[in-house]
């Protein structure tokens, strides 16, 4: 089994900074990429950022400028800088990770519980 465990939301003012952490641990032997979705309420899951091993990340365009993604490949992590926060930021953040395991065939994404990001007006 693969866990995901998140760190970092919180409340915040319109215009300040966050930063989400999220480590992938558990029985897996190979991992492809990481990063987050976010769900706000009565809307559907949506990209925030992801970030391949060979550093290659995506955006969404309205996080483009202001989040920073970035990962360490060793340690199983990924990081979400985010800067210039706006209401439309209020939303349960979700960390993913693709790996390899010894339960599923092929590639398997796994998600995290979520963290709550409240960016105030």
């Amino acid at each position: 089994q693969v866990q995901l465990v998140e760190s970092g939301g919180g409340l915040v003012q319109a215009g300040g900074s966050l930063r989400l952490s999220c480590v992938a641990s558990g029985s897996f032997f190979s991992r492809d990429t990481m990063g987050w979705y976010r769900q706000a309420p009565g809307k559907p899951r949506e990209l925030v950022a992801t970030i391949a091993t060979d550093g290659n990340s995506t955006y969404a365009d309205s996080v483009k400028g202001r989040f920073t993604v970035s990962g360490d490949s060793g340690k199983n992590t990924v990081n979400l800088l985010m800067n210039s926060l706006k209401p439309e930021d209020t939303a349960v953040y979700y960390c993913l990770a693709d790996v390899r395991d010894y339960v599923h065939l092929g590639l398997w994404r796994y998600w995290g519980q979520g963290t709550q990001v409240t960016v105030s007006s």
